[in-house]
C-alpha cells in the first residue's frame, strides 16, 4: 500500500503532527530507514516488535517498517502500568519495544525480568538527540521487502478476555487489506481527502478506520495525541479536515459545545462514529447542527474490526448498527447456534475476511469465539427484514468507556489483591459522555482499616487508567 501510494502520490502530504509534515515519499524512506535497522539488529519475519506510543509519526513509521519485513507489529495501550506490560510482553514473545521516553521507565523496571530481554528504542520527538529518529537519519532507505502471504500474522492487539487474562487477537495481512479499503468503497475517499486521527492507532477502530484506510487511497491523516474539543474544531478549521471517525464522545462534545461558529468548518463532509454506542437522538442533533453526515458502525478487535456499518448514502436506521460490509456475513442465533427469526434477539455472529487468524498461543480461547468459521460477538442484538441490526445487550460481561473495552473480572482480580478486600463486584453505570463507566461495590475484610482512597491507589498500580472505577462503594454484602 504504502509503496504504491508513493509512486502515485509521492508528493502528497501523508502525515500533519503539530508542525511537522511528511510527504509519502518522506514517510517511505524512513519506514524503510527503520527497517533496515530492525534487519541489522536480527529481527526477522514472525518476530514481534511492540509499539507503546500515541498519535504520532513514529507510530506510523514503526508500524509499517515492521510489516515490511514480515515481522508483526504488536500495538499497545499507552496508559499501559509495568504489571500490565510485563505480562503483555511476556506473551508476545517480544524482541523490541518502541515508546516515548517520558513512558520508558514503565519498560525499564522489567525489562531485564523478561525472558528475551527485548531491546528499547525511545522517542522523543524529532530532535538531534533522539535515539528513533536518529536511526532515520542514518539508516538506509532502499530496502528489498519481505513477502508476506495473505494469511500471515501482520498486527497482534491485545484484549482482556472474560477471565481477566489478556489475549492477542492476531490480524493477518489479508484481514487488514481488507479492512483498509472500507472508507473508500462505503464512503467514497479519495487522495485529496484528509482523515482527523484522534482515536488512538493502538486501538483497532484508529488503526484501520484512520490509518491504513487514508494510506489506502493517498489522503493525509492529521494526528491529534490529546482530546479536547477546541483542539479538534482548530484542526478542521486550519487542517481542512474532510472526515472523522472516532467514538461518541467526541461527537457529543462538538453538539454541546457552544462556541463552534467561530471555526469555519466547511471542509467537513462526513463522520462515523463507533467504538459504542451513540444515543440516537444526537445523530439527529449533530447533523442538524454540522451539516454533516453521521453515521454508525460496530466492530471488535477480532474482526480487524468494522464489521457492520451505515453507509454515506444511504438509510440510516436510528438506534442501528448499519448491515454488515462487503464480504461479511452476520446472523443472529440462539445458545445453541442455531440462526433465529427476523427480529428475534439472540448473539450476533459474524463471517468474513475481516476475522481473526486467532488469539497468539491460546487456541483454547480462540476456539470458544470462533466456531465454524463463524466469530461469536457476545453482543446480544437483532436483525431486522432490511437487514439492518440493532443492538440490545450483552452476553457477555463488558463495560465500553470511552470506546475502550473493560473486563469487569480483571478489575476485581485487583481489587480482590488488596489484603483489606474481601470480595469485590465491578458493574457498570450509563454515562452520557463515556457511554458507561466503570464502579465497584467492594466487601471489605474484618477489622480492615483501608479507605476508598487507599484501595484506588492500589489499583493505579496495577490497572490502566481507563479501567480504574470511577465510583467506589463500600458493601457489607454483595447482591445476587
Amino acid at each position: 500500500m504504502l509503496e504504491t501510494n508513493r509512486q502515485r502520490f509521492g508528493a502528497n502530504i501523508a502525515i500533519i503532527y503539530e508542525e511537522r509534515r511528511y510527504s509519502y515519499e518522506d514517510l517511505d524512506n524512513a519506514v524503510n530507514a527503520m527497517a533496515n535497522h530492525f534487519l541489522a539488529s536480527g529481527i526477522l519475519k514472525g518476530d514481534k516488535i511492540v509499539l507503546m506510543l500515541p498519535n504520532c509519526p513514529e507510530f506510523v513509521i514503526s508500524y509499517f517498517a515492521a510489516v515490511k519485513i514480515g515481522a508483526v507489529a504488536v500495538t499497545l495501550n499507552i496508559m499501559s502500568t509495568s504489571r500490565e506490560l510485563f505480562d503483555l510482553l511476556q506473551d508476545c514473545d517480544a524482541k523490541c519495544f518502541i515508546t516515548e521516553k517520558i513512558l520508558a521507565a514503565k519498560f525499564t523496571a522489567i525489562q531485564d525480568q523478561l525472558p528475551l530481554n527485548p531491546a528499547l528504542i525511545s522517542v522523543t520527538g524529532e530532535k538531534d538527540d533522539c535515539p528513533f529518529w536518529a536511526i532515520i537519519a542514518h539508516g538506509n532507505t532502499t530496502l528489498t521487502r519481505t513477502e508476506a502471504e495473505p494469511d500471515d500474522p501482520a498486527v497482534i492487539i491485545y484484549t482482556s478476555g472474560l477471565t481477566g487474562v489478556p489475549l492477542g487477537a492476531t490480524l493477518t495481512h489479508k484481514n487488514l487489506l481488507n479492512q483498509s479499503t472500507l472508507v473508500r468503497d462505503l464512503y467514497h475517499t479519495t487522495e485529496k481527502d484528509r482523515s482527523l486521527a484522534v482515536i488512538p492507532f493502538f486501538h483497532s477502530f484508529g488503526a484501520s478506520v484512520n490509518m491504513l484506510s487514508a494510506i489506502r487511497v493517498g489522503a493525509g491523516m492529521i494526528l491529534l495525541d490529546r482530546f479536547s474539543v477546541e483542539s479538534i474544531l482548530k484542526s478542521i478549521d486550519q487542517d481542512k479536515v474532510t472526515y472523522i471517525a472516532a467514538v461518541p464522545r467526541l461527537f457529543l462534545g462538538m453538539v454541546l459545545e457552544e462556541d463552534t461558529h467561530n471555526y469555519d468548518l466547511g471542509s467537513l463532509q462526513f463522520c462515523i462514529t463507533g467504538g459504542s454506542a451513540m444515543p440516537p437522538d444526537y445523530i439527529a442533533k449533530f447533523e442538524e447542527k454540522f451539516h454533516v453526515v453521521l453515521r454508525e458502525g460496530y466492530g471488535l478487535t477480532e474482526a480487524s474490526p468494522v464489521c457492520i456499518c451505515h453507509r454515506r448514502r444511504e438509510t440510516h436506521k436510528p438506534g442501528s448498527i448499519g448491515v454488515p460490509i462487503p464480504g461479511t456475513r452476520a446472523k443472529i442465533v440462539d445458545d445453541a447456534g442455531e440462526e433465529v427469526p427476523r427480529n428475534a434477539i439472540g448473539e450476533l455472529a459474524v463471517q468474513g475476511d475481516g476475522v481473526m487468524k486467532g488469539y497468539y498461543k491460546n487456541d483454547t480461547a480462540t476456539g470458544q469465539v470462533i466456531r465454524d468459521g463463524w466469530l461469536f460477538t457476545g453482543d446480544l442484538g437483532r436483525m431486522d427484514e432490511d437487514g439492518f441490526v440493532f443492538l440490545t445487550g450483552r452476553k457477555k460481561r463488558l463495560i465500553i468507556t470511552n470506546g475502550y473495552n473493560v473486563y469487569p473480572k480483571e478489575v476485581e482480580m485487583v481489587l480482590e489483591l488488596h489484603p483489606d478486600v474481601a470480595k469485590a463486584m465491578v458493574i457498570s453505570k450509563p454515562h452520557l459522555i463515556r457511554g458507561e463507566i466503570v464502579t465497584a461495590l467492594v466487601v471489605r475484610n474484618p477489622e480492615a482499616v483501608s479507605t476508598e482512597k487507599e484501595i484506588m491507589k492500589h489499583c493505579r498500580a496495577y490497572l490502566s487508567s481507563y479501567k480504574l472505577p470511577r465510583e467506589l462503594t463500600f458493601v457489607e454484602n454483595l447482591p445476587e
